[in-house]
């Protein structure tokens, strides 16, 4: 297999955790709220899916335990910030840092623990066709999930009645009240749907792409989320291209190294975030004038550059 393939296939497989927690974040962003929590989010759904799966044997009922996580983590965003008017940047990452203390807390005793993992499954026929079968189709199940939910929360937002009132929440959320609505639950119903789908990556990456755990395992990837969101102007179908290639620059490393090439792993491990920040300076300003109104007013109310 090229090294081509390699990068690819582990771009996909490595980009799906980033991949859930963004479209969730989309969900929530769409609705005008920001969270950096969704980096607990993952956590939590990380820890959870690993015990759950740990236990049982079972690595779907992990998944949904993870989800659970996951919104638990960002009810507590989406009440300090929908219900009590906290600051959203300040909000997000206390929420992040009490996961990490809950997820150190009680994951210690799950370090090096055994699991059913889940495991590489090729699709019949299509997992054979040339280039495109190694990279899309010989992946673990939740990457084929993956394939369909991106797309279904894309026609969720834009195609029905529920994404209408969650895009009204961030663009003109006086109209919701004035059509008898109530803002505060479609903003805490996108946060928490956001934090299902943050806990479902975060399942991913300790159940089907590490199969372990550790402390801090997801290592900033909530934080690219987020960065991703704005990478992609706000669609989820446009997240997909944001998270896989910040997964080829993750598996890069190594498949260089199982090549022989001598590379300061140091160097490749910080090649993600290096290629996030480029992005994200390139498009500057003219990507956030994309954002929905009310999170426009999150950005503004932020303290000003000296």
């Amino acid at each position: 297999m090229s090294i081509i393939i390699d990068v690819a296939s582990g771009g996909v497989r490595g980009g799906t955790s980033i991949l859930y927690a963004a479209t969730g974040e989309t969900i929530s962003e769409r609705a005008g709220v920001i969270n950096l929590g969704t980096e607990g989010s993952m956590l939590a759904g990380a820890l959870a899916a690993y015990m759950v799966s740990s236990q049982t044997g079972n690595p779907w009922l992990g998944v949904a335990v993870g989800a659970f996580a996951g919104a638990l983590i960002s009810s507590v965003h989406a009440v300090l910030v929908v219900k009590r008017k906290a600051n959203q940047f300040a909000s997000g990452l206390a929420v992040l840092f009490l996961s990490l203390g809950l997820t150190s807390l009680f994951g210690s005793s799950y370090v090096g623990k055994t699991i059913t993992p889940f495991t590489v499954w090729d699709v019949p026929l299509l997992s054979d066709i040339p280039w495109i079968g190694p990279i899309l189709f010989q992946q673990d199940p939740l990457v084929y999930l993956s394939y369909l939910v991106v797309p279904l929360v894309w026609f969720v937002l834009f195609r029905t009645r529920a994404g209408l009132l969650v895009r009204t929440a961030g663009e003109r959320s006086e109209a919701l009240t004035v059509h008898g609505f109530s803002v505060q639950r479609v903003r805490m119903a996108a946060v928490i749907a956001g934090g299902v789908l943050a806990g479902v990556g975060g399942a991913h990456l300790s159940i089907a792409y590490t199969n372990s755990w550790f402390e801090n395992m997801v290592a900033g990837r909530g934080f690219i989320a987020v960065a991703l969101v704005i990478f992609a102007s706000w669609s989820p179908l446009k997240v997909f291209g944001g998270a896989y290639l910040f997964g080829a620059a993750l598996s890069l490393g190594p498949a260089l190294q199982a090549r022989g090439y001598e590379i300061n792993q140091f160097a490749l491990h910080v090649i993600p975030f290096v290629l996030t920040l480029t992005v994200l300076a390139a498009l500057g300003r003219r990507t956030i004038s994309a954002a929905p109104a009310e999170l426009k007013r999150v950005f503004e109310n932020a303290p000003p550059d000296p």
